[in-house]
Formats: structure tokens, sequence, C-alpha cells
């Protein structure tokens, strides 16, 4: 920093001081000062629905998004109420994102990778597989641009799209085989979604789509070979440690998974501007309450699994080292295919590497 913009900075924080000081012997001097305020009928009242693609009260996702229900309307003094809908108890899971573009239902839970047969470039704002952390992906669409981007590509379909949780660091799956070196996953039938399952195709593997619900059974009875979810806690209570013999970590194609909450535009700017920054300021709340929730049901559940003398194991090395070749291969297609795709990702890239230069200074590790 030159030494001018080192004065500015310096003349600029002193000012801030300053005024802060002066702010508050201000308030203790009785001096009635005029604030501009938004014009809020406080005798109007609004009700909202939204729609989530998790199961009904499903734990931390769906409890999640009704906390955020309750911090809203408790935020609003009861003004505005939202309901919420879990995964087919108003519409398919996969509806929610016509429902609400289309002005239908005001909100939804959901996450990027979800849409990427209308907007390809949606799974980049859900996760990129070796990419970043949950708190720089936070980081990435909060404070360094990332939103800006996403804003552009959700506008023509009328929504407001904001990071509504993240599931954090995420495991790399259940699998009823030993995955010892990369010729172990040719042919193998594995549940992974996103840009995940297409490096699991690029190197031999099978990739398939199954409900939630059906995975379980799915992998009991053979239907296939392996499957991911979530980490620890999730996987735990759906038993799969009863069923598959071989936990594998990391989560090379979700390291720090964002869900997205969705509003309707339109029904967004319908409301007074106290209870907009009321909405956006609990879902705030709740994406950094789940992100916690899942670092401290994980760590819990872990040691249950260790306990329980569950089979817990690494990639190798050479392993990651492929599959990661791999992933650079599918996101070279996937750039080269989508304009989008591309603006957005190399905005990403820009910001990896800035971030992970300072993540090794910060950390000890030049």
């Amino acid at each position: 920093m030159s030494d001018q913009n080192r004065r500015k900075f310096i003349k600029v924080g002193g000012l801030a001081l300053a005024a802060g000081v002066t702010g508050a012997l201000s308030a203790c001097s009785h001096e009635k000062t005029a604030i501009e305020t938004p014009n809020i009928n406080f005798n109007k009242n609004y009700q909202w629905k939204m729609v989530t693609t998790w199961p009904p009260n499903f734990p931390v996702l769906g409890e999640g998004c009704k906390l955020m229900a309750k911090w809203v309307e408790q935020m609003s003094g009861g003004r505005l109420k939202i309901e919420v809908y879990g995964g087919g108890e108003l519409i398919p899971s996969l509806e929610c994102f016509d429902a609400v573009s289309h002005g239908a239902i005001e909100m939804m839970s959901g996450s990027g990778y979800y849409w990427t047969g209308k907007i390809p470039a949606a799974t980049l704002f859900s996760s990129v597989p070796f990419g970043v952390s949950a708190q720089q992906m936070n980081t990435w669409i909060l404070n360094a641009g990332g939103l800006k981007l996403w804003e552009e590509i959700y506008e023509p379909f009328n929504l407001i799209p904001l990071p509504g949780g993240n599931t954090g660091q995420q495991a790399g799956g259940w699998y009823n085989k030993e995955i010892n070196t990369i010729e172990d996953f040719k042919g193998l039938k594995i549940r992974m979604p996103g840009l995940g399952g297409k490096v699991i195709n690029k190197v031999g593997g099978n990739s398939v789509l199954v409900a939630g619900a059906e995975l379980f059974t799915n992998l009991e009875r053979g239907v296939i070979d392996a499957t991911e979810w979530i980490g620890p806690y999730h996987d735990y209570m759906m038993g799969f440690h009863r069923v598959a013999k071989h936990y594998y970590f990391p989560g090379w194609h979700e390291p720090g998974t964002v869900l997205e909450m969705a509003m309707n535009k339109d029904k967004f700017k319908e409301l007074p501007l106290d209870l907009q920054e009321i909405l956006i300021s609990a879902n705030l709340r709740l994406n950094q309450w789940m992100l916690s929730e899942f670092d401290a049901k994980n760590a819990i559940y872990l040691q249950k699994m260790i306990d329980e003398k569950v089979d817990i194991r690494a990639f190798s090395s050479e392993i990651l080292d492929t599959l990661r070749k791999a992933s650079e291969e599918v996101m070279s297609e996937l750039i080269s295919s989508d304009p989008q795709s591309k603006k957005i990702y190399e905005h990403f890239l820009a910001f990896r590497k800035k971030a992970e230069l300072w993540k090794k200074v910060s950390v000890g590790k030049v």
C-alpha cells in the first residue's frame, strides 16, 4: 500500500470512529434527529408458501426451512408468515423451480444442480468437484461477486437466488466393493448427481439418479453398488452402514455444497422494504445455522460409527489424482458448450486462486 493510500485508509477509519463517538454523544444529549423510514402498513399481513426438494420434516434441511419461517414470523411481528411444504406435500420435489418461477408459489429451497436441464451453469452455485470449502463458497457468493452472476442467470426465470444453507464437506460414499484403484470404478453403479456423476462416468462408472427414499432398498438389493448422500449424521440415520461394507472419504465431488433459497422476484418486490430485509436476514441466519448444525451432528455421528466398528476408509492419493483430472475434463466440456458456465467458472477459478493463497499463508503452509 502506498503512503497516499495508507493515509487515506487511516483518514477514513478515523472519520468513522469520530462519527461513532459523535453519534454516541448526540444520543446522550437527547437531541432529536429526523430518521427516514419506509412507509409501513402494520395492519397488512402476508402469507407465503415455501416448497422444498427435501422430504417433509427432513433433519437439518427441512428443519432449517421451518426455523427460517419461524424467525421471519417473529421478526415481522406476525406480518409475514411462511408455510413450509416438503417435497411431494404440495408439488413434486423437482417441480419447485417452475412453480416459483411462474409465481404460483413464493419461494423454494433446493440446490442448483437440480436445475441443470434448464440452466447448466446453475450447478456451479451448488458444488464443483475438487472445488472449495463451505466457508470459501460463502465468501465467493456473498462477498466476492458470485451472487451477482447467480442473479444474472436466474433473472430470465424471474427468480432471486440466495445461499440458503451448506452441507459442508460431504463424505465420499458407501460402497459394497473395495475401491483400491481407479479400475474398481469400471461398471460400478453409483448414485451420484451433478458434476460428480459426470466424473464417475468419465472414469468408467455408471452414475444413476435415485430418489433419497429409495436409496437404502436399492443398496440392500444390489440395484446399485454404491451411493453418496451427505455425511455421517444423515448417512447414519438413513442406515447405510447396515447394508454397505465400506464408507469412503473425502467427498471430492461435493467439498462444500451450497443449498439455495430462491424467491419469485415479483412477489418479493410486492413486500414492504422492512419485510424484504427480514427475509434476507433470516435467510443469512439459516445459511450459517445449517452449516454449523451439520458440523456439530457429523462430529457426533462419525464417532458413533467408529464405536460401532463401521469400516471407514480413505480414497488413495492415486485415485483422487485421477478423479481430479477427470473432473478437469468434465469442467472443460461444460464451459466449452455453455457461455454462461464459462463466464462463471472463470470468475470462480480467479477467486479460488486468491483464496487458496490466503489459506496456505494463514494456516502456515506456504
